[in-house]
C-alpha cells in the first residue's frame, strides 16, 4: 500500500457525562500530541466527530452516536482511535467491525487517566471480533520506540510487536500436575459448574463475555441473574444480620475511613448495606448453586446501592464473615465464594480454576483480577525491573493484603457512585505469583499464563503510585518474569490480569504448570509467557 496521507480520528468514551467532563482536558492534550507528531511525519488526522461545547467534551459516548459517526466515513480510509480515558467499546465496535482500512489504537501511559486500560479492552474486543488493528502507546509519544513503530504504520498500514516471550505450552510430564488436571476435569465433565451472572457486559466489556458454547464442552454453565433480584435480596436482609457482619469486620482490625457527610465521605449506613449485600450474594450463590458469581455494579446496581467493592473483596476470601440461610445454618463456611470482579466471565472461568487447583495443591486460594492500571520504574531504586500498578477498581481479598488487620475501606468516588460504599483495599503484600489472563481469539478460547512477583517499595514509592492513580482502590507492585512492558501491551488481550499467590517459587511453578495442564485438557489453546523466577524455562 502507498504511505498513508491521511488518517480521521476518533475518540471512545465513557457512558458517564461526569468522567467525560473530568478527563476530557486531558485527552484533549494527548490528541493534540498524537496530532502534531503524525504531521510532523507526513500525515493529516482529521476528527471525524465533533466538539460538543454543551457537554463540555469531544467524545463518542454511545453506541447509536457511533454508528452514526462511521455511516459518514470512508470505510477505506487509515483510522487513528485515540484512548486517554476509560472507553466503552461498544461505542465505536459496530464501525470497526464493518471498516476496512488499516486501524489504530492509540494510548496514552498516564497515570492519572486511564486510557491504558481503555485500549486494552478496546483491543481485546477488537481480537475476540476479529477485526484487524495495530496498537501503540507512549509517554509523551516522542520516545524512538513509539515514533519507529509510528513510521511502520504509516509506511505499511500495520505494526510488528515482540512477542518473542510468548511459547505454546507443550504439555508436561508432572505426574501431580497431570492427575489434579484430570481430577478436576472429569468432574467438570460428571458434576459441572454454574457461574452466576449478575447482568451480562459490564462497562463496554466486549472481550469479558464469553459465549455460552464455548463454555459447554468444559462443563461451565452460566445462570444468567439480574441485579434487581440481589437489590429485592439485599433489602430482605435484617439489620441485625447486617450488624453481625460489621462487627465482625470490625473486631477483624479493618480501618474504615468513616466522615458525616454520605454525600461525598463513607458512613456506617452505605457500609451496613453493604453487609446486607455480601449477605444476599451469598444466599443467593447457594441457592442457584452457583460456584461463582459476578456482579456488574457499575451499571443500574449503583443508582439503587453503595458499591459492590466491599461485598466482592470479602467473598473472595476463605476467611470472612459467617453468612446464615434463614434456617441458620452457615453456608460454604471457611471458604471463599469465588467472585469476578465487573463480570468479567474470563475471570470468572479463570477464578474458579484457579481456586480448585489451588485447593488441591494447598495453595492460597484468594484470587483477583486487577487492573493493569500502569507501570513506571521503581523511583525509589529499590529493584531495577519494571514495576506494575495492579489496582482493581476497589476490592481485593484481604488475604493479598496480609490479612483485614492491614486492609482499609474508603469511599467509592461520589462522581460514579452517588449512594457511596466503601472499597477493600491494601497493599499487596510481597510473594511470587501465578499471573494470567483467558480470552476468545478466533472463536476459541485461549489461556496465556506466567509467573512473577509482588514487592515491597518504599512508602514513598507507594504513596507516589498511589496517589497518581486510584487511592480508595487495592495496589499491588507487580514484576512480570521474563516480560517486558512492551511485550505484555503487545500480546494481552484485556484490560485485566488474573493474580494468585503461592507461597514459594517452587509452588507457584507448580501451580502455574497444573493450570496450564487442566486448561489444555479442557481444550484451551495455551500459551507460557516470559521465564522462571531464575529466568529460566517455565516448562516443567
Amino acid at each position: 500500500m502507498s504511505k498513508i496521507a491521511a488518517a480521521y480520528l476518533v475518540a471512545s468514551g465513557d457512558l458517564r457525562p461526569s468522567a467525560n467532563e473530568t478527563c476530557w482536558p486531558a485527552h484533549k492534550e494527548f490528541e493534540q500530541q498524537l496530532t502534531a507528531v503524525c504531521e510532523r511525519l507526513g500525515c493529516t488526522l482529521t476528527r471525524a466527530h465533533p466538539f460538543k461545547p454543551e457537554q463540555k467534551h469531544g467524545f463518542i459516548t454511545c453506541q447509536k452516536e457511533g454508528v452514526d459517526v462511521f455511516a459518514n466515513l470512508d470505510r477505506t480510509a487509515p483510522l487513528i482511535v485515540a484512548e486517554a480515558v476509560w472507553q466503552y467499546s461498544q461505542n465505536i465496535l459496530a464501525g470497526l467491525i464493518a471498516h476496512e482500512g488499516p486501524i489504530l489504537t492509540v494510548g496514552n501511559w498516564s497515570p492519572t487517566y486511564p486510557g491504558l486500560v481503555g485500549l486494552l479492552n478496546l483491543n481485546g474486543s477488537l481480537t475476540k471480533a476479529g477485526v484487524r488493528y495495530s496498537s501503540l502507546w507512549s509517554i509523551d509519544f516522542e520516545d524512538d520506540w513509539f515514533i519507529e513503530h509510528l513510521i511502520q504504520w504509516l509506511e505499511t498500514g500495520h505494526i510488528d510487536h515482540d512477542t518473542s516471550h510468548v511459547q505454546p505450552f507443550a504439555g508436561t510430564s508432572n505426574e501431580q500436575a497431570l492427575s489434579i488436571a484430570a481430577d478436576i476435569a472429569s468432574d467438570l465433565d460428571r458434576n459441572r459448574s454454574i457461574m452466576g451472572i449478575f447482568d451480562e457486559g459490564c462497562m463496554g466489556m466486549y472481550n469479558a463475555i464469553i459465549p455460552d458454547e464455548l463454555l459447554f464442552p468444559l462443563g461451565v454453565f452460566k445462570e444468567r441473574l439480574s441485579q434487581s433480584a440481589l437489590y429485592y435480596a439485599t433489602t430482605q436482609v435484617s439489620d441485625a444480620d447486617a450488624r453481625e457482619v460489621f462487627d465482625w469486620l470490625i473486631n477483624s482490625g479493618i480501618t474504615f475511613h468513616f466522615g458525616t457527610d454520605g454525600a461525598t465521605e463513607l458512613v456506617e449506613a452505605q457500609v451496613l448495606l453493604q453487609c446486607k449485600m455480601y449477605i444476599a450474594a451469598v444466599r443467593l450463590a447457594e441457592d442457584f448453586g452457583c460456584e461463582s458469581i459476578g456482579i456488574q455494579y457499575q451499571q443500574g446496581l449503583k443508582d439503587l446501592l453503595p458499591a459492590s467493592d466491599l461485598v466482592e473483596g470479602l467473598l473472595n476470601n476463605d476467611e470472612r464473615p459467617p453468612v446464615r440461610d434463614l434456617q441458620g445454618n452457615v453456608l460454604r463456611e471457611g471458604k471463599a465464594v469465588v467472585h469476578f470482579n465487573e463480570v468479567d466471565e474470563c475471570s470468572g472461568l479463570d477464578a474458579m480454576l484457579t481456586n480448585r487447583i489451588h485447593r488441591a495443591l494447598g495453595q492460597p486460594v484468594e484470587t483477583t483480577l486487577h487492573d493493569i492500571r500502569w507501570g513506571d520504574l521503581d523511583r525509589s531504586g529499590t529493584t531495577d525491573a519494571y514495576v506494575w500498578t495492579f489496582e482493581i477498581s476497589g476490592a481485593a481479598p484481604a488475604a493479598h493484603h496480609g490479612g483485614y488487620d492491614k486492609s482499609s475501606s474508603m469511599r467509592q468516588p461520589a462522581m460514579f457512585f452517588p449512594a457511596g460504599g466503601g472499597t477493600l483495599r491494601g497493599v499487596a503484600q510481597p510473594g511470587e505469583i501465578v499471573w494470567s489472563r483467558i480470552f476468545v481469539q478466533d472463536g476459541k478460547l485461549k489461556m496465556d499464563l506466567g509467573r512473577g512477583k509482588a514487592i515491597s517499595l518504599p512508602e514513598a514509592e507507594t504513596e507516589r503510585r498511589w496517589t497518581q492513580t486510584d487511592y480508595a482502590w487495592p495496589i499491588m507492585h507487580g514484576i512480570l518474569y521474563g516480560v517486558s512492558r512492551d511485550q505484555l501491551m503487545a500480546r494481552h488481550k484485556a484490560n485485566h490480569i488474573q493474580i494468585v499467590y503461592a507461597t514459594d517459587a517452587k509452588a507457584a511453578d507448580l501451580a502455574m504448570t497444573t493450570k496450564a495442564a487442566l486448561a489444555q485438557t479442557l481444550g484451551l489453546e495455551v500459551s507460557l509467557c516470559g521465564t522462571a523466577a531464575d529466568g529460566g524455562s517455565l516448562a516443567l
